[in-house]
């Protein structure tokens, strides 16, 4: 590799917007075929002139083989820091993952797509890792709910939520979104027959949410789930009766994971 000699350690050198398939492990068992964007950086010591950006790709088509989930990650990032002789190592991943849904009432199952994030960094020896995971949900305004004779209005809505766990300690995909789903007014479903709809039009009534309940709501789950240390959350509804969204946003560090 060619020196550099004029003194600047590059902090991020890599790969941007790699589309793989991926095989994301399951919780119950097995693996899920998705397609990934990858992003893989590393740092690049004062001293080279450039990076091996082959060896970028090696290690992402190797891992992409093997099969993914967050217990994964580090070690790609410790491939990646030794191959390229980096301090630090980065990488994302964004893909789309689909669970099993059974409607309400006639227990049809169908597939929901939800998109999802793998962010983890190894900077010498510290380890940083988010689970990120976008939720659609259905929400009913209270206040019209209050103010009309009958009816009132509701709308899809997405409550998006990255985390971080303690160390060692992981949180599947599926266990966060069964969490995070529960907050809406109702949850969404692919297939429903009359007698679903039926239901999920009743539980949104029964269950009247503004933007802000909802994120409360999401707040109060996160913070009762232990292997999280921090969370980022933002719901946005899309207003049926306006031309603009409902948004709140809210991110915290847990008391438990704060050194004394």
């Amino acid at each position: 590799m060619s020196r550099d000699y004029r003194g600047i350690e590059i902090q991020k050198v890599g790969v941007k917007d790699v589309h793989l398939p991926l095989r994301i492990e399951q919780k119950e068992g097995g693996y899920q075929t998705v397609l990934g964007n990858i992003s893989l950086t590393a740092s690049l010591p004062r001293h080279y002139k450039g990076t091996h950006m082959s060896r970028f790709m090696e290690i992402l088509m190797e891992w992409s083989q093997r099969g993914l989930s967050v217990r994964h990650l580090h070690g790609v990032l410790e491939e990646a820091k030794e191959k390229l002789h980096a301090k630090r190592s980065e990488m994302t991943v964004l893909f789309k993952y689909f669970v099993p849904k059974l409607a309400p009432v006639s227990k049809n199952q169908s597939l929901l797509d939800y998109d999802c994030e793998f962010t983890a960094s190894l900077n010498g020896h510290t380890y940083n890792l988010i689970l990120g995971v976008v939720l659609p949900v259905n929400s009913l305004c209270p206040c019209s709910k209050e103010i009309s004779a009958y009816g009132a209005h509701n709308q899809r809505g997405l409550i998006k939520v990255r985390v971080r766990f303690k160390p060692k300690e992981y949180l599947w995909i599926e266990d966060l979104i069964a969490l995070v789903e529960q907050q809406g007014s109702c949850q969404i479903y692919p297939l429903l027959k009359r007698e679903d709809e039926k239901y999920v039009t009743e539980h949104a009534y029964d269950n009247p949410k503004f933007v802000e309940d909802i994120l409360r709501d999401t707040i109060l789950a996160l913070r009762g789930e232990p292997k999280v240390t921090w969370f980022e959350v933002e719901v946005e509804n899309f207003e049926s009766i306006h031309n603009h969204s409902a948004y709140a946003y809210h991110n915290e560090e847990l008391s438990w994971s704060l050194p004394e």
